[in-house]
């Protein structure tokens, strides 16, 4: 072309997902419909069913969200928790969020996961003694919210932090740790620095 010749392939066609196409737009809309119908629900969790939740046995990366209705962070971020969720759901991949509420304050904990159509596994403390929860979970945690954790299939810990998360970051953490399915390598791509 710089030498004003005719270009020898004038048009290469796109190869891959078609998620670049706009067409696409109605079949999100109706994915995002289901969703929103899908139930809301809440379980009171204890220390037992927190050493479980850590130990991970479930064979999926399973990303854990500790949060509060009381907690402006945590509300800021649960948003794209859920849109994480959505995403990743139907590969081996699960969330769980833990409201720190005590459990007579269900009612506001479902209230708001409604307000999100958090239709992930939903627990809430199922005592008031939220240090001794939150020790059940993990020894070394100093008991703030919002307090995130990625587990891997064996329970490895592969991500965890206090405060706002960079989802970008997770969102690569995730990918680069669920098992290989039908896109062998796909763990080595997410995994590598780009």
């Amino acid at each position: 072309m710089l030498a004003g010749q005719p270009v020898a392939a004038e048009k290469t066609p796109t190869f891959g997902c078609s998620i670049k196409w706009a067409s696409k737009e109605q079949g999100r809309a109706a994915e995002l419909a289901r969703i929103e119908q899908e139930p809301v629900k809440v379980d009171l969790v204890d220390a037992e069913g927190l050493k479980a939740l850590r130990r991970n046995t479930s064979g999926k990366v399973v990303l854990i969200d500790f949060w509060a209705t009381w907690c402006g962070p945590c509300i800021q971020a649960f948003p794209e928790f859920q849109t994480m969720y959505r995403m990743y759901r139907h590969r081996p991949f699960d969330l769980v969020t833990v409201s720190a509420n005590f459990p007579d304050e269900k009612k506001g904990v479902i209230a708001a996961l409604e307000r999100q159509h958090a239709s992930s596994r939903n627990l809430l403390f199922g005592t008031t003694d939220n240090y001794g929860l939150m020790a059940a979970f993990d020894p070394q945690w100093n008991a703030g919210v919002p307090y995130t954790v990625l587990l891997a299939p064996d329970g490895k810990v592969v991500y965890q932090h206090q405060g706002p998360v960079d989802s970008i970051e997770l969102r690569r953490l995730i990918l680069a740790n669920l098992p290989d399915d039908d896109y062998i390598g796909i763990r080595t791509h997410w995994s590598a620095t780009h």
